[in-house]
């Protein structure tokens, strides 16, 4: 029933991420899919552990990118630089080793964005709307868990006794 109530949780989420963004003009949310699916989880308390981890992480990604590519400008070098700089703030630093890997990816589409759109203005643009996306992604994805526990409600299995004294 776990595996039902989350392709449940998924694809209602799908929904209502795709329809939102696509209702606002955003032709390519798939880094709002993508945060949703990696946020989204049948039981609500890891769901919730996955949401927080994702978002501290996410902050701090962005701020990382954010700086690098404000100080340095947006080239392969300057985001192998601030990968490594959010892997070692993400590690010692924020110390929440639940999605660590988030910080150098969000990094990673901050500065890639302004690499892609040779412009550091359009690339901040870019960055940032694509980090909306993934907290959007994450929220909705976290919403959709919290209701579904509520709505469907799933029960530990039975503890049973395998000692064989039981006669």
């Amino acid at each position: 029933l776990i595996g039902m109530r989350f392709a449940i949780n998924v694809a209602i989420a799908a929904a209502i991420v795709w329809q939102t963004l696509d209702a606002i003009g955003d032709t390519n949310p798939i880094w709002a899919i993508a945060s949703m699916i990696a946020a989204s989880e049948p039981e609500f308390t890891e769901a919730h552990r996955l949401f927080r981890s994702r978002i501290i992480n996410v902050m701090v990604g962005c701020a990382i990118g954010l700086l690098f590519i404000s100080m340095a400008g947006a080239s392969a070098w300057v985001m192998s630089l601030a990968l490594a700089a959010a892997v070692l703030v993400s590690s010692y630093v924020v110390k929440i080793k639940t999605m660590w890997r988030q910080a150098p990816i969000t990094a990673a589409i901050v500065i890639a964005s302004g690499i892609t759109s040779q412009s550091f203005a359009h690339g901040v643009e870019q960055g940032l709307h694509k980090v909306a996306e993934v907290l959007f992604g994450c929220l909705v994805g976290l919403i959709v868990s919290w209701v579904m526990s509520k709505v469907w409600l799933i029960k530990p299995p039975p503890l049973t006794s395998n000692s064989g004294l039981d006669a």
